[in-house]
């Protein structure tokens, strides 16, 4: 109360547009999460866990799935089933797997990595091909995988195009070397593009695809291989410390997500659409969920709009990112639009 005994005013909610990852489950899914089945899955017992693996194989046209606690873990172990130490994978300068993930795969695995600038981080199959060492060469360090975003995430949320990959997948399975697909936002690509899953994970010898971004679970990733490759995986899942126990409980949100946040991604990347126009975006460059600010002062901005109830990410000195998501709706984005036009 206030000194005159009169409740002081509320202050708004928190637009919080830093990334899709700050979701939190809504109530249905929580009651789905409290009400899962569960089993220890390290024996493989937890009829949740199997469920939402089989789910997501089926999807995304592989023979078997593996749920790990993170996309990294997705990552790193699908890069490891088709790279052996001491060879390298290839990707773009920006990708997810060498820029976010801690160096992990020549920490953990052994692996080499080597990168190529591209236009903004859009695939062209070709500049990445002309780029691979091949084997049998005691002078070089051998390609045996190339490894690819979809959506991009550096790129803007970019939806990598359908014909590259195609071009890519072809040329892959003459010459030898693996493909790996970070799919951590492929379920926005699919709903933007109209391309189902299926046609995407066809394309691609592992695939990891993240649950707790657009789709709101709280945790977890599912990577995709062959049946023969994800029984190896599970043992490296164990080796890094993410076999879980009764981990139906977080597997029930994944389900839910599938079921019911799945085709309402199309909703979000209409409100970046229209947080582009607002804030003097070209809405066409805004191919998903995330609208880029480039140019800007970018530490002065995400203070001054945080001092207004809304956040952002600040990627570099001079460029913004915003992403939404299940947790903002439409009068969020209005505010934060509001907010973010009047300081620009």
């Amino acid at each position: 109360m206030t000194a005159a005994g009169l409740a002081a005013p509320s202050r708004p909610a928190v637009v919080d547009l830093r990334s899709d990852t700050v979701t939190t489950p809504t109530p249905a899914m929580r009651r789905a999460m409290a009400e899962a089945e569960v089993g220890d899955d390290v024996y493989a017992e937890d009829p949740t866990v199997r469920a939402l693996e089989e789910r997501v194989a089926g999807l995304m046209g592989h023979e078997a799935a593996l749920f790990v606690p993170s996309g990294t873990m997705g990552n790193q172990i699908g890069m490891r089933l088709v790279c052996e130490p001491g060879q390298e994978v290839l990707c773009d300068a920006d990708a997810h797997v060498v820029t976010y993930e801690m160096g992990a795969a020549a920490a953990v695995f052994g692996l080499s990595t080597r990168t190529v600038v591209s236009d903004g981080g859009r695939l062209d199959a070709d500049q990445l091909i002309a780029q691979v060492r091949p084997r049998g060469n005691w002078h070089l360090t051998a390609t045996a995988a190339i490894a690819v975003e979809n959506t991009h995430n550096r790129g803007g949320g970019l939806v990598q195009p359908l014909d590259q990959l195609q071009r890519l997948w072809k040329w892959s399975r003459e010459a030898g070397v693996a493909v790996h697909l970070d799919g951590a936002r492929l379920f926005n690509a699919s709903v933007a593009s109209g391309i189902d899953l299926a046609t995407y994970g066809r394309l691609a010898d592992t695939a990891s695809v993240c649950l707790s971004k657009g789709l709101g679970a709280p945790v977890g990733s599912v990577l995709v291989s062959s049946s023969e490759r994800i029984a190896t995986a599970r043992l490296w899942r164990k080796r890094l410390g993410g076999g879980m126990r009764q981990a139906g409980v977080l597997a029930a949100a994944g389900l839910h997500a599938l079921d019911h946040h799945l085709d309402r991604l199309a909703e979000d990347h209409e409100h970046a659409r229209m947080l582009a126009k607002r804030l003097g975006v070209d809405p066409a460059s805004v191919e998903t969920n995330m609208v880029v600010l480039d140019d800007v002062p970018a530490a002065v901005i995400a203070e001054a709009a945080r001092a207004r109830g809304v956040l952002v990410s600040q990627v570099s000195e001079r460029r913004i990112r915003l992403v939404t998501h299940l947790d903002v709706d439409r009068a969020g984005v209005e505010r934060a639009a509001d907010v973010l036009a009047e300081l620009l």
